[in-house]
């Protein structure tokens, strides 16, 4: 990873922890699931409003390492307004780019500033971190639980 791009992860996750993006608890949410690493504490909500297929409207709640909270900032930034099919493929680009390998050019263009977080895959630990929310993303994506239930997903 360059120098360049290095600073520019940096800068970004700490943004985001500092000033989280869509921190906060959505007043009439269709959708709410839960995540939790249990290796190192990190928990999060994420309630969100799918309505006509589109996802409208996202928040979250909880805490985390640097790495969990600005990743659910800005997955939240990058998911809000899209289609529900949209947002599950953005999902795979990123979880194959942490888990798989670097990202090809489309793939980097799909995520956008997301890319930043390719250099966590040095740190396999890490990546728990990361994934975290997309993981409870997906699972409220592809629930049917109708709400008050509340789902859970651990990244165990």
């Amino acid at each position: 990873m360059s120098s360049d791009l290095r600073d520019l992860y940096q800068e970004l996750i700490l943004d985001h922890q500092k000033r989280p993006r869509n921190y906060r608890k959505l007043e009439a949410p269709n959708r709410v699931m839960r995540g939790v690493n249990p290796l190192c504490g990190d928990s999060l909500e994420l309630q969100l409003n799918v309505e006509d297929g589109v996802v409208k409207d996202i928040g979250f709640e909880g805490s985390g390492c640097a790495i969990s909270k600005s990743s659910a900032s800005m997955m939240t930034e990058r998911i809000k307004g899209k289609p529900v099919a949209e947002a599950l493929e953005i999902f795979g680009r990123f979880h194959h780019m942490l888990t798989e390998g670097a990202p090809s050019e489309a793939d980097e263009e799909a995520l956008g500033k997301l890319a930043v977080f390719a250099g966590v895959r040095e740190y396999p630990a890490r990546v728990k971190c990361a994934t975290l929310a997309w993981q409870t993303l997906k699972a409220a994506l592809e629930s049917d639980a109708p709400l008050p239930d509340v789902g859970n997903v651990s990244t165990e």
